[in-house]
């Protein structure tokens, strides 16, 4: 009887698994593969295909009207003492360094405000607006509103007694007006990112923070923005990556001036390859490009961590 009852008490163990048929992980192969080809024809044609042909030509001298002739490292050795590529190397950081600063905070500040007054679809729709505007048409209404003669910005300016500004005619502020115009368009954007990992960050760990009497301050710098980190991070990543490339907006309103003020690295490979035809030196400062870009995104992953979660701890 007792042996019956110790029997009887024992837990069973989980039934086995049905084995997965040979040809069921075959026509999952398959079904996958058929998936992958269309994204896969997309990437060589679009992707791999010009980057490969882009890194040959920058060991060429090429100006469509020659085939490519091949001189080495000629072009790399050219841009290592070009004045004009490390002016645009500058502007490019100068910019970097206005854009993301100014926007990363603006919007981590709109994200806590959404947190904490709002979570309105209306607001956030509102919010997203200018993001959903072409570059070339947001930067063309700002150059018009910001027009020295012509703009509502300066006229209101000059109605206050304050003076008329040009925006993007003055060398010392341009670049910070085209940060701003971009700043504009895309803070809706980063907000709603940053607003989403606010929205993931579990209630209870505020409460706990509220229990042990931690000021507003305190919670923001001690709980939100570590908890914040990998959003954060892939935030300021897409963000640097995308400020590096920064062209349409000069191209419509500065073209570069005054004075290379506003020359971006970008701007400058269209200019070499398309109003030059130096379609050889363009490439080797295409590629330069790329390596700076890789390098940023891979120091930034490091620094800040980014694979990582305070809440897995």
């Amino acid at each position: 009887m007792a042996i019956t009852e110790r029997r009887a008490t024992r837990p069973r163990s989980a039934p086995p698994k049905p084995p997965v048929k040979k040809g069921n992980r075959d026509s999952q192969l398959r079904a996958a593969v058929l998936f992958l080809i269309p994204a896969s024809i997309g990437f060589i044609v679009f992707f791999a295909s010009p980057a490969l042909r882009g890194l040959y030509l920058s060991f060429t001298k090429y100006n469509l009207l020659r085939p490519p002739t091949f001189i080495g490292f000629d072009n790399y050795v050219a841009i290592a003492t070009d004045p004009v590529f490390w002016n645009s190397l500058k502007v490019t950081l100068e910019y970097v360094v206005l854009n993301v600063g100014v926007q990363t905070i603006a919007a981590l500040g709109l994200a806590v405000l959404m947190q904490r007054f709002t979570r309105s679809m209306i607001v956030r729709g509102v919010i997203m607006l200018p993001y959903l505007i072409a570059n070339v048409i947001v930067a063309l209404v700002w150059f018009w509103l910001c027009d020295y003669n012509l703009g509502i910005i300066n006229a209101a300016l000059d109605s206050f007694g304050i003076g008329k500004v040009g925006f993007f005619g003055n060398a010392d502020i341009a670049m910070g007006t085209i940060a701003m115009v971009n700043v504009w368009r895309h803070l809706g954007y980063t907000a709603l990112l940053l607003f989403a990992g606010l929205q993931a960050i579990p209630k209870d760990v505020y409460e706990a923070a509220e229990v042990d009497g931690a000021g507003e301050w305190r919670v923001f710098r001690s709980v939100t923005l570590p908890l914040l980190r990998p959003v954060l991070a892939f935030v300021l990543v897409v963000t640097v990556v995308g400020s590096f490339q920064i062209f349409d907006t000069i191209a419509v309103t500065t073209k570069g001036g005054p004075v290379d003020a506003t020359r971006a690295i970008n701007y400058y490979i269209y200019q070499r390859a398309f109003e030059r035809l130096d379609f050889g030196y363009a490439s080797a400062l295409a590629v330069i490009l790329m390596i700076i870009l890789a390098g940023v995104a891979l120091l930034q992953n490091k620094l800040l961590r980014a694979n990582e979660s305070d809440l897995e701890r």
